[in-house]
């Protein structure tokens, strides 16, 4: 783990501007009849408008045996992370999209992520997505130099288990700065408030609920590298943005300025 200066900090805020407005640009296309891979080639174009490059493209991290092939990653309704885009995935009214992408500007990164309902939903998808953005915001309230990352972790759970949804216990938030996955920094979406890693100025890193409407309990497709499910079946919602650790509170990297 490497602490950030003010300098570098300022260097993944653009490569945040880029990350979210990418995001706003495909939750706006978004649309019933059109294929998961449309959203891929938005994504790609509008990073490209930004001057930044998609990170995940062909990265490949410690976990998975083969690197990954797109800019994004678009996981619907059971798939929680890592869904890859397709031509043959189209979308139904009422589908629940996971919209996942990491932006690099000049070598510095930001990784953001929303969920968004294909047309209305229905009120519990409703209710899902609601909840986990709402965690999403609690985390990052608890995101202080001097706190404690179980302060982080702790906020997100209990908001989650109070509405009676599922927080996943195996995948968690991470560092990031220079590489899609910096080492030293975990961010779980469970925990005890008061414990973990002690907090501090420069850190950067992810905060990223990943709920489910059922059961917790996830596995990989068969077959598939990549896509993380529900066992149950149950549908998921993932919420995301990188922040840093500043004198004045957290600041929000990916939010739209």
């Amino acid at each position: 783990m490497r602490l950030k200066t003010q300098t570098e900090i300022d260097q993944m805020a653009i490569a945040g501007q880029a990350a979210a407005k990418t995001l706003h640009k495909m939750r706006n296309s978004i649309a019933a009849g059109m294929s998961t891979m449309d959203l891929e080639d938005i994504a790609r174009s509008e990073l490209h408008n930004h001057s930044a490059r998609p990170a995940l493209l062909g990265y490949h991290p410690k976990f998975s045996k083969v690197p990954y092939e797109f800019a994004t990653c678009i996981s619907v309704n059971d798939e929680v992370i890592h869904g890859q885009p397709s031509q043959s995935r189209l979308l139904r009214e009422g589908d629940v999209v996971g919209m996942d992408l990491v932006a690099d500007v000049d070598g510095w990164l930001a990784d953001t992520a929303i969920t968004v309902i294909v047309g209305n939903g229905n009120l519990k998808a409703q209710r899902l997505l609601s909840v986990t953005q709402e965690a999403l915001r609690h985390g990052i309230s608890k995101a202080f130099a001097g706190a404690k990352m179980g302060d982080v972790s702790n906020a997100i759970q209990r908001l989650v288990e109070r509405n009676g949804f599922g927080v996943i216990r195996e995948l968690s938030g991470h560092g990031v700065g220079s590489q899609v996955h910096e080492e030293g920094i975990d961010v779980p979406n469970f925990g005890y408030a008061g414990k973990g890693l002690s907090l501090q100025v420069g850190m950067t890193f992810c905060i990223e609920p990943m709920v489910t409407a059922g059961s917790p309990s996830i596995k990989h497709r068969p077959g598939d590298p990549w896509a993380v499910i529900t066992r149950d079946g149950s549908i998921g919602a993932h919420f995301e943005h990188t922040i840093a650790i500043t004198e004045q509170g957290p600041r929000v990297l990916t939010a739209i300025g």
